[in-house]
């Protein structure tokens, strides 16, 4: 292994662990296979286990989602994968990570590439260069034919050949010195074996590439000149393969599906901002072909045209193993074939999406329950009837009713356990439990439930004194200096104590303009804008949780308790400040110990709302607040929500997010019927009523009749006339 690949490996941390035997395929040379199939995999991160005894199954094609909680390892799982960490991975697979696909040039064959800079780079030019093994293959084609085409000097065919195979010398000994430092025993042996054989010919190699070409004798330079041209057909016939004519076309839409404009894309790279150069990351992965594709987040600062968009291209990547992590649901329901459930440190399966696994966790977790409730109740009668009789037998000392107490004793360990067989009938003992058991029936095993997660906040905002609305903007607009066109135009938004509006538009289109105009940040250029004189107004967005970040790096010692008790000034004791923390999920030490620097994006978003609701707002603005949230914290979050009794203005692209906090829709209405004594508890409670999605377009802001589900049907039209070029 290379010194620089140990360093890294001991820095980060990662140790990678996997049952191994002489039949796994993990060899350059093995049968070319998309399949991956790791038994008892163990992944730890400074000495935490992640994983332990997992099976982590990967077949050809199918597209899986990977979910699990905050902090359970997800993105170091597949970080671990794509790195080529784990033991058993076939090394002949081609895997990409979102975020690993940078432009890098490893290749010193061509001058002009190499001496490219990366401020000098377009858009398109950054996702078409992005493409490794077709940028090189271009690399060694211009290399090689120029030096085919070379009059001036005849032998310039033969350095540029050594030249070549000593470069590909060189990269298959370092794939070699990987799968070398992972074996042990015979393997291990011959693996070392070819090693030293491998460098023995780099040695040769070099020695050959320094030699002068002059002093290459004729038949030596026939047998390589054939040799350069055989090559070259093969690197052709190699960029024939991945389609390299298309490389532009298939990129362009790729960056136009993702919401770039034509213009966009021919702009300068650096000029970008960090969401639209996230937009281009996701860009190269997908403008590339990949045995396995790995997407983290990849939904992260998109609107919801192209998280639609990106939506329909997952799914027509019917030659791709795709592996998606995401916070949103619908997308998440959408795209899955198969469902990944990282929990209890192992990798369970589901073949069906992230709601159905719900529904049909929660159903099975119910009927066991009851069917166990069910069989107590029986035991306990028959107990309780056969101590009676015990009792009784004893008393007169009747044998007979002392054999029938013995009797019923072995009919309750003959019929404690699972009542229904493995087709759904009447448990047979013969058929149903073969082999040899302590007990006559399986036992009802009732599937663990992860503890729900914690999200609470104080509910009910101080009394206003007086009614009126809260914030009222009369046709107000608003434009930046300079600027050519209207940024706002002729807005009317009304929102009273309580209410939920919701604001969904396109990434620029002025969302973050209208809240500061609601929240008095901005002032209008032309129309009012009024607030209700004692409203307390909070927003929460990303540039919060960025805030935070900074703090954290400037002061190492900050914790969410210091920063909390800081902002509080005093209206908080420090016992309420732990209450709060708590109720958001940072309890005890996390909150107090572990530095802000520290804290996952999850817990800073949290930490982030309790500065803002530590004296609950009479109106909380919540910008993109599901970002870095995992589906588990999301529903809780929506939960709590629902009985802030303050009125809540949602910024979005989470379509079930909307649905749920805004339109009043149930996040359970999609999987499952509510019980009698949800629905009773509900009635008791505070809710608000359903409230109204607007769409902002072109500085307009325009109720949408059909809430979120008709801004993502009007999504779809937009999608589908970028289509999706493969």
């Amino acid at each position: 292994m290379a010194p620089k690949d140990i360093k890294k490996r001991i820095a980060d941390g990662i140790v990678v662990t996997a049952q191994q035997s002489r039949f796994y395929v993990d060899a350059i040379d093995a049968p070319a296979t998309k399949e991956i199939d790791v038994k008892d995999l163990a992944l730890s991160v400074s000495g935490r286990d992640l994983l332990s005894h997992a099976n982590l199954t990967l077949r050809e094609n199918k597209h899986y989602v990977l979910v699990g909680r905050n902090g359970t390892g997800k993105s170091t799982l597949i970080r671990a994968l794509a790195e080529g960490r784990i033991p058993g991975v076939p090394w002949s697979l081609h895997m990409l990570l979102l975020g690993q696909t940078d432009f890098v040039n490893s290749s010193t064959l061509d001058e002009s590439l190499a001496a490219l800079r990366f401020e000098d780079m377009t858009v398109l030019e950054h996702v078409i260069r992005s493409d490794a093994r077709r940028e090189r293959a271009l690399a060694e084609v211009k290399y090689l034919s120029e030096a085919l085409d070379n009059t001036k000097d005849p032998l310039a065919v033969i350095a540029a050949i050594r030249k070549l195979k000593h470069e590909r010398l060189t990269r298959a000994y370092d794939e070699m010195t990987k799968i070398a430092a992972r074996r042990s025993g015979a393997r291990g042996a011959k693996a070392r074996k070819d090693l030293i054989a491998a460098e023995e010919r780099i040695a040769a190699s070099a020695a050959l590439l320094q030699q002068p070409t002059s002093e290459t004798d004729a038949i030596s330079i026939q047998e390589e000149t054939r040799e350069a041209v055989d090559t070259l057909t093969d690197i052709q016939t190699s960029l024939d393969a991945m389609d390299s004519a298309s490389a532009e076309l298939r990129a362009r839409s790729v960056l136009y599906g993702l919401g770039f404009s034509p213009e966009a894309i021919l702009r300068p790279y650096v000029t970008l901002s960090g969401g639209w150069r996230t937009r281009c990351s996701l860009a190269s992965a997908l403008f590339q072909k990949a045995d396995i594709l790995l997407l983290d987040e990849c939904t992260n600062f998109l609107d919801l045209p192209a998280i639609v968009w990106l939506q329909g291209f997952v799914q027509s990547l019917t030659e791709t193993t795709v592996v998606v992590i995401t916070h949103d649901r619908d997308f998440a329901d959408a795209v899955a074939d198969e469902l990944i459930v990282l929990r209890e440190n192992k990798l369970e399966y589901f073949k069906g999406n992230l709601s159905l696994y719900e529904a049909e966790r929660h159903a099975k977790t119910k009927y066991l329950t009851r069917m166990q409730a069910a069989l107590d109740k029986k035991t306990k009668h028959m107990e309780s009837s056969i101590a009676s009789a015990l009792s009784a037998a004893k008393r007169t000392g009747d044998d007979k009713k002392l054999k029938q107490v013995a009797s019923r004793k072995k009919k309750i360990e003959e019929r404690s356990g699972l009542e229904v067989g493995l087709k759904g009938g009447r448990f047979k003992l013969n058929r149903d439990l073969a082999g040899w058991h302590l007990t006559n029936r399986a036992e009802i095993e009732i599937p663990t439930v992860d503890s729900l997660v914690k999200v609470s906040i104080p509910s009910e905002p101080p009394d206003l004194r007086f009614p009126g609305a809260l914030v009222a903007l009369e046709k107000a607009s608003f434009w930046y200096p300079g600027a050519k066109t209207m940024t706002i135009v002729d807005v009317d938004l009304v929102i009273h104590p309580g209410e939920r509006v919701g604001i969904a538009g396109l990434n620029g289109s002025g969302k973050s303009t209208l809240v500061g105009l609601a929240t008095g940040v901005l002032k209008p250029n032309k129309g009012n804008v009024t607030h209700h004189t004692r409203a307390k107004i909070q927003y929460f967005s990303q540039h919060s949780v960025e805030a935070l970040e900074e703090k954290g790096k400037t002061d190492g010692e900050l914790t969410a308790l210091k920063e909390l008790m800081t902002v509080s000034a005093g209206e908080l004791s420090e016992q309420e400040a732990r209450a709060l923390l708590s109720g958001l999920g940072l309890p005890g030490k996390i909150a107090s110990d572990v530095p802000v620097a520290a804290l996952s994006g999850g817990q800073k978003v949290r930490l982030a709302l309790a500065k803002l609701i530590y004296s609950p707002p009479h109106l909380l603005v919540l910008d993109e607040v599901t970002t870095h949230l995992d589906a588990d914290t999301v529903l809780a979050l929506v939960e709590t929500l629902k009985e802030y009794q303050g009125a809540l203005l949602v910024i979005t692209h989470d379509r079930f997010f909307m649905r749920c906090v805004v339109e009043g829709e149930s996040p359970y209405e999609a999987t499952e019927e509510s019980d009698e004594e949800d629905e009773e508890e509900a009635r008791g409670q505070w809710q608000a009523n359903p409230g109204i999605v607007y769409r902002l377009i072109k500085g307009r802001l325009k109720a949408l009749d059909g809430g979120m589900r008709k801004y993502e049907s009007i999504a779809l039209k937009a999608s589908n006339k970028v289509g999706v070029l493969r």
